[in-house]
This record gives C-alpha cells, structure tokens and sequence, in this order.
C-alpha cells in the first residue's frame, strides 16, 4: 500500500466536508434544526423482526418436523409446518447449518460452513458429536438410506465431494473434486448422488464409489439444489431465476412449476409431497404444491440479516448482508436494490455508504467494497482484497474512504481501480463504522471502545472511551452523535465537544456473537439519524429495523 502525505488525507476531508448533508450525518446547517430532545420515546419496529438471519438448508426428520439451517445466524430452526412459527432447534454456535441430513435411524447431521465441520447427533438426546473437520466450505450432505453412508460436500471455499466415516475415526475418502459446486444433493434409492453443479448450470448424478459423473440436464443458471420424489423426478431450484423446476429423470425434460424470488437455497419433500424451498434474501420458507405450484408462505421478511444503515431524506438504505435495500421510513415499505444470486456482483454487504451519486458497500467478509452507481444501479468497480473493510464512504470526487479492521486503518482510495491508497489513520483498535459530522469531519468508532475524530496531518482525537464495542454511530441534527454500544445492548448519544453521554435505549436485542474464528463486531449494528432526529437502527438478535423517536 502507498502511503501519501497527511495532506492527500486533509484533501479527503474537504471533500467529505461537501458531502456531509447529503449523507444525513450531518444536518446542523439545515434551515430549521430540531432542538436536542428531554429524552426518547420507546423503540418500534419499521420493519418487523423474524428468526434465522438467512436461511438454507432444509429436512424433515422422523418426527415429520420440518428444520431449517442458518449460516449467519450460527443455529438451527425448527419451523411449524401449519403456522409457520419458528423456535431455536440446536443453539449457536454449535447449531450453525448450511445443509441438515436426516439418516436411516433418525441421525442428524448438518454443516458448519464457517467453520469446516460436519456435527452429527446418533438420535435426540445424544451428545453431539464431530465427525469430520479442517474442510473449508463444507456445504451439502447426504445420508444413504439403504446403508447409513454419509456423503458431504465442498462448495465455494472448496470444491470436492467426501465419504464421512460414521465413527469418526478415519478421515473422510476423496470421491471426487474440482466438479464445479456440487451444492444441494441428495442420496437416491439407488445410491447416486443426485444434485446441482452450481457453476455449470447443470443436474447430475455421481457414482461415490468410482466418481464417476453424468448429466442429467442442464441449461440452468445457477442450480443451488435437487432432491427426488420417489416419482421419476428431481425438483432443482434455480437461485438466479427464483424457478422450481421439475426434471424427469428418464429424458431430462425440464418443467417450471413455479415461480418464485431469487435467492432460493434449499427444499425438502414432505411425505404428502409438499416442496418447501429456502430463500436466504427473504428469511424465507415456502410451502409449495407440487401438482399447480400454488405457495404458500410459512415464514418470511422483507428483509435478512439487516447491518449498516444511512439516510437520505426518507429513504434509509441497508446493507442486508443477502441484499442491499431500500427503506421508505414514512411507509416502511421495503424495495429490492440488489438480491443475493439476481445480480452476481453483489459481496454479501454489510455496510453501505451514500453519497449523492454512488455506493459504497462494504463487506469484511468477502475483503471487499463495491462502488455503485446510483442512477443507474450498476456497479462501477469492485475493490477486492482488502483486509476486513468494515465500512465505506463514497467521497464526491469518485474516491472512497473505507474502515479496514485487519489492518487497524482508514484508508482513502482513489484514481484508476482505485489504485492510489492513502493512510487517514493508522494503528487503530478495531476500526468499524464511520460518520461524518456538519463540518465534514470523519469519527470513527473502534472495538477497543473509543470513538475517534480523525485530524489532517494529525493524531486521532479521542471523543469517547470506555464504550463497550461501538459500532454504527450517527450524527444527530442538534450535532451529537448516537453510538450503538453493542456488548452492552444499548444506543447512547454523546456530546463529540464534551464527551458527556446519556442512555438512548437500553435491553436491546442487538449484539449477536460470531461464531468460532469470526470477528467479534461479526454482524455490524447500523445506526442513522433522519432530519427530524429520529433514530434508526438494525437489530442482529432477531432482524429487525427499529425507530427511536425524539420525546419533545
């Protein structure tokens, strides 16, 4: 990385200084600025909570209970089949489900993506056990019925498909790899593997004794997963398209018996052939009828996993993690930007920036900050391997200031790919989220529990300390900053002059844990303040976006 004179910083912060209303961090030069209130009204829902923070894999166990897995959420569901009602099935961290296998005799099994390991439980009750681990990406699975084997695969941090041992004392047998994302599969009674190649667009069944590979249709553009019905069939969905499809597996002949939202993930088949079907960007779980595709939806929101918020006059922009959307806080109606799948480009966003022209999203766990057009909604370029970019500032020029936690640095990129980088503070305690004050200041907020105003050609000057993991942080019109203080569950506002404080709210379900090996801010809690002093903030403990109004 090139380091540039302080001054290329102080240029940065002019330039942030023209962009700070347009933001809604700053709004004290407004023509009417609302007083500072006596206090807050209790938190509401604009948009109402829902369980599992992204949803995938599917299964229907003996008991014709219906589980769903959650990968962000670090645990596993169960789903009423008639009412739709969600409770917590196995507990975070342990419960974290990318895939979940029903075996002969009643086994569980399931996928801990994040971390490389597939838990097993023999029956309910059991302690739960690890058979297999050090395999990044571990995604799909499988049980045999006829004989109990146990197949999983790699997918997208690796690319290769396993025999488990059962006992756990061998290490798992290389069928094959580099097939090119055998996501979703399914066992059949014949004992082939029948499932997606994600990024072939093509169904297959595969011979785990000899890996031997043959396809069985194809023409789709991301097929996510595939399971039979018992009746010459394989229903595949498309994530890309939101199709369920029927495949006949004696011709190939493919069959759109309905059509629903991208970013579908997973199915199960149920006994009475109901197809439920997952849609991550939705925390979704459909119902559908096989026979006229009619849905039925059993749980869902129109938001994920919701993060990093801003404001422009009515509109508060998301960062949703399997989406980027739009909020109108007058209706609380939610619009798509980007889903997860439907546009290829998008990084699982966790944060967002705005200016008036552009984008900036910005995920840690992908090491990446997208820039976006904003009339057009395309984006401009994608700056890849950063090292855990929490947040991201699009600037007025075209350039962008973005957080970098691996690091401990805010950095200003600019010019051609956004090659010329330049440091605005180095050595920081866990850099998060950034906001800008009515001057055109950049404050930082850090896991080691201060807020920072950063000074051109300066040191950082500490505004607060002692905080208990800051995260989002926001102006408000009267010129104090609202920080949410995740470990301690609560939003306190805070004079940057002074440094004195008080509580906004408290007991808020804000401040999930990450799982083994994440980074403990893990899902951001963002924070934005509108014209009126509302404040708005996202909810990781149950996914909902939540208004604080100003008592006057």
């Amino acid at each position: 990385m090139t380091i540039f004179p302080l001054r290329q910083g102080a240029r940065a912060l002019a330039l942030a200084a023209l962009l700070g209303a347009s933001l809604g961090l700053g709004l004290t030069g407004c023509s009417s600025v609302p007083a500072r209130p006596a206090g807050w009204s209790a938190p509401q829902p604009l948009v109402q909570p829902s369980p599992f923070a992204g949803v995938h894999g599917l299964a229907i166990d003996a008991q014709g209970r219906l589980l769903a897995g959650s990968v962000v959420g670090n645990t596993m569901w169960e789903v009423d089949r008639r009412t739709g009602q969600a409770r917590v099935f196995i507990d975070a961290p342990e419960g974290q489900a990318d895939d979940i296998a029903v075996g002969p005799r009643g086994e569980l099994a399931w996928t801990n993506y994040l971390m490389g390991i597939l838990r097993y439980r023999e029956r309910e009750g059991m302690p739960l056990q690890v058979l297999a681990k050090d395999l990044p990406g571990l995604n799909s699975l499988d049980f045999d019925r006829r004989n109990g084997k146990l197949y999983a695969s790699q997918v997208f941090l690796g690319d290769a498909l396993w025999e488990i041992d059962r006992s756990g004392q061998t290490p798992p047998r290389l069928i094959r790899k580099d097939l090119g994302g055998f996501n979703g599969f399914e066992v059949g009674p014949d004992g082939m593997l029948y499932g997606p190649l994600w990024f072939k667009g093509q169904v297959v069944k595969i011979d785990p004794q000899s890996g031997a590979l043959t396809v069985i249709a194809d023409g789709f553009q991301i097929p996510a997963a595939a399971n039979l019905d018992g009746k010459g069939n394989l229903w595949v969905v498309d994530t890309r398209t939101g199709e369920l499809v029927k495949v006949a597996l004696d011709s190939g002949k493919k069959t759109v018996v309905a059509q629903l939202e991208p970013s579908l993930d997973n199915l199960a088949i149920a006994p009475d052939g109901t197809i439920y079907v997952s849609n991550m960007a939705n925390n979704a779980v459909d119902a559908v009828d096989p026979i006229n595709g009619a849905r039925r939806r059993l749980t869902g929101s129109p938001v994920a996993v919701p993060a990093g918020l801003r404001i422009d006059g009515r509109t508060l922009w998301v960062a949703d993690v399997f989406g980027f959307r739009e909020v109108d806080t007058v209706t609380g109606k939610v619009s798509d930007v980007f889903r997860m799948q439907r546009e290829p480009e998008l990084e699982y966003p966790f944060a967002v920036g705005v200016s008036p022209s552009r984008f900036a999203l910005a995920s840690w766990f992908t090491g990446t900050v997208q820039i976006v057009d904003r009339a057009s909604r395309r984006t401009v370029h994608t700056i890849h391997g950063l090292k855990a970019p929490y947040d991201a500032l699009p600037m007025n020029d075209g350039s962008v200031v973005y957080t970098e936690l691996g690091t401990g640095s805010v950095v200003h990129a600019a010019g051609n790919d956004f090659a010329q980088r330049g440091l605005l503070a180095s050595g920081l305690q866990g850099p998060l989220q950034l906001a800008l004050d009515a001057a055109g200041r950049f404050y930082v907020s850090e896991a080691g529990g201060r807020v920072l105003r950063l000074v051109p050609g300066g040191e950082p000057v500490t505004v607060a300390t002692g905080l208990a993991m800051p995260e989002g942080l926001a102006f408000t019109p009267w010129g104090s900053l609202v920080v949410a203080e995740t470990a301690a569950r609560r939003l306190t506002e805070i004079d940057p002059s002074t440094g004195s404080r008080r509580t906004v709210a408290e007991n808020l379900p804000i401040g999930m844990a990450g799982g083994p090996g994440m980074p403990p801010p893990y899902v951001p809690t963002g924070v934005a303040v509108g014209e009126d002093g509302s404040i708005y903030y996202s909810a990781d403990r149950n996914n909902g976006i939540y208004r604080i109004r100003p008592a006057r």
